[in-house]
């Protein structure tokens, strides 16, 4: 009989009276990491039933503008790369690699 083995990602929000994140934590029981803080988590999740991305954004509100943009960037190029890896479609990544070379420029996130 096969074993299966399961592991734990958790985020702890701390919210303010007006429900406003102030800190962001999270673990990753398998990665070692616990309690880690963080000023923004971006999480999608697929809903196979009703064929739609369900969406956790959380950031900090002192999370600073600048890092909001290399965050929104990173982001977009991780998408761009795991569309690669999920679809072997390479002209599409490469397009959309493309766009996030165009966001970094306007951006000015690129010295």
């Amino acid at each position: 009989m096969n074993k299966k083995n399961t592991s734990d990602i958790s985020i702890k929000v701390t919210l303010d009276e007006n429900k406003i994140p102030e800190s962001l934590h999270w673990s990753a029981q398998d990665s070692g990491i616990k309690n880690k803080p963080s000023k923004a988590i971006f999480m999608s999740v697929w809903d196979h039933k009703a064929k739609e991305a369900l969406r956790i954004d959380l950031w900090t509100k002192d999370m600073p503008l600048d890092e909001m943009k290399v965050f929104f960037y990173q982001t977009l190029r991780a998408l761009a790369d795991t569309f690669e890896k999920a679809t072997n479609d390479y002209k599409m990544s490469a397009t959309m690699h493309d766009f996030c070379d165009y966001f970094a420029e306007k951006m000015e996130l690129k010295k």
